[in-house]
């Protein structure tokens, strides 16, 4: 069992769990403010189309490095050093980026920032220690709520700040501005956030990481929901990547068009992730919403092609935010019941790289799907791949329960 704070110091719990709320806020406004400003910003660098296709791909293939290697030091050495140390590493990236001085040192910039920013999983162990199992779906949901909340504010604030017309000095206040920001969430962590690995002994012998990928790729559970994790991950990021495109294409959209649909999806989603995912998963379990969600998703994703570009698109985009953030959180909650408390984050950094690997491969797949097959083609592959997903969370669900 987890342990639970004291009622002493339950205010100062309460105030550690905003504060890495506002970890993961901080690193996806900064990662929103970012990347809309990507291709203006290669633009400024003269940079080639295949050069900026390596920018973009940079920050997710340092995450998929950076999520297993965080989760399995805070295992061994503690949650909060290795959380100051990545959101610092976060804010000296952001700052580095304002004055790369070519291509290629922005390249190995967004890969360190990549690397530093996958701290996700170190997040989700420090919930995972501090909250009774049945309260985890909840506490996850309200995870994700702060990622939707920046990803909504995140694009506003760099459109707002950047000056595209300045060259590459008109992204520096943009980058700096995230950079400041990931500095006051570092400082909030070291002065609020209190350390939970001290509460238990830690395994002085533990497993190699090779050993651990073997188990966790093998158990009955975190092997299905990490296969779940991919290709749901595979199928959104890749018709994300291309919904700009695809909308221009179908119903001549402007930026300001696509900005609002996702703004709308992410308002949507992110009161269901306060409000209703917890209670739903205790009401009807963690495996049954998330399958329920898995449904509506390819549901979603099907219907997509068929709108009219007026209120059925956006509603098809929102239905797909919405049955996401009913699911995911049950499928982090579920698969923390599963994993040994001294392995939370090693086995959920595993989880998160798989996740970073979708982002990489999803919408290259998908770009080359909309060029070649069909500008529809992407939507219609996402529904056919999200909807095996419906028996993963279903079998996971069945094999949790004889764990």
């Amino acid at each position: 069992m987890s342990p639970k704070a004291e009622p002493s110091s339950s205010r100062r719990s309460a105030w550690a769990l905003y504060t890495l709320l506002s970890v993961t806020f901080i690193n996806i406004l900064g990662f929103g403010i970012v990347v809309p400003l990507l291709p203006f910003y290669g633009a400024s660098f003269h940079a080639q189309p295949w050069q900026m296709g390596l920018i973009f791909s940079a920050y997710p293939i340092g995450s998929f490095f950076g999520e297993p290697f965080w989760g399995r030091l805070s295992d061994r050495i503690g949650r909060k050093p290795i959380l100051v140390f990545t959101t610092l590493a976060n804010c000296l990236c952001y700052g580095a980026l304002a004055f790369a001085p070519n291509i290629w040192f922005a390249f190995f910039i967004r890969l360190a920032g990549g690397l530093g920013a996958g701290n996700g999983s170190v997040v989700q162990g420090y919930i995972a220690d501090v909250t009774a199992p049945e309260d985890r779906a909840s506490r996850m949901a309200t995870l994700g709520a702060a990622y939707n909340i920046g990803f909504i504010l995140g694009p506003v604030a760099g459109g707002f700040l950047a000056k595209p017309s300045a060259g590459t000095l008109g992204f520096q206040i943009p980058l700096l501005a995230a950079s400041v920001l990931a500095a006051c969430s570092a400082a909030g962590i070291a002065l609020i956030v209190k350390e939970t690995r001290k509460v238990r002994e830690v395994d002085p012998n533990p497993p190699s990481r090779w050993a651990m990928i073997s188990y966790a790729v093998n158990h009955p559970v975190i092997g299905r929901l990490m296969l779940l994790t991919f290709v749901v991950g595979f199928a959104f990021n890749g018709i994300e990547s291309v919904f700009g495109l695809w909308a221009q294409h179908r119903y001549h959209w402007q930026p300001r068009d696509v900005g609002l649909c996702f703004g709308i999806a992410g308002l949507i989603s992110s009161p269901t992730q306060f409000l209703l995912t917890g209670a739903l998963s205790r009401k009807f379990g963690e495996a049954r919403m998330l399958a329920v969600g898995m449904v509506g998703t390819a549901i979603a994703m099907g219907l997509q092609p068929f709108g009219d570009g007026g209120w059925t698109t956006y509603a098809c985009m929102a239905m797909t935010a919405l049955c996401s953030s009913v699911a995911f959180p049950n499928a982090g909650a579920l698969m923390s019941r599963s994993i040994d408390e001294n392995h939370q984050g090693q086995i959920m950094g595993l989880n998160n790289a798989t996740g970073a690997f979708a982002r990489v491969a999803g919408p290259q797949v998908a770009n080359l799907m909309f060029a070649l097959v069909s500008v529809d083609g992407p939507y219609f592959l996402g529904a056919l791949i999200v909807a095996p997903a419906i028996l993963l969370a279903l079998a996971a669900g069945r094999a949790a329960a004889r764990v």
